[in-house]
């Protein structure tokens, strides 16, 4: 499976994104997709994710209320809607694909399909 993760760019703070992340060469059936940010000298960390079957969603508390991943059958690509984004949201955001149990979806290391990342710049 490889990924393409696209949407990035530079708006000011409490704008929108929408991030997207398409798979080709193979489908999301069966997979956890989950977003993970990095800013600049700091640790990769985990942001959002979706069971590809069933839906069930699970986010980091800092994002909870503004942000937004879904799922999209036909389009097979999963998005991440951002709102009323914060200075702090700056980073490379990355989608990946695995299959970790719930209580694992924040771990990088559960993960391993990775598309390449997306610059998001909060900034006034």
């Amino acid at each position: 499976v490889q990924l393409q993760a696209s949407g990035g760019g530079l708006v000011q703070p409490g704008a929108s994104l929408r991030l997207s992340c398409a798979a080709s060469g193979g489908s999301f059936g069966g997979y956890v997709v989950a977003w993970f940010r990095q800013a600049p000298g700091k640790e990769r960390e985990f942001v959002a994710a979706i069971k590809w079957s069933g839906g069930s969603t699970f986010y980091t508390d800092s994002v909870k209320g503004r942000f937004t991943i879904s799922r999209d059958y036909a389009e097979n690509t999963v998005y991440l809607q951002m709102d009323s984004l914060k200075p702090e949201d700056t980073a490379v955001y990355s989608c990946a694909v695995g299959r970790p149990i719930s209580s694992a979806v924040r771990f990088h290391a559960m993960y391993y399909y990775w598309g390449q990342g997306t610059l998001v710049t909060v900034s006034s």
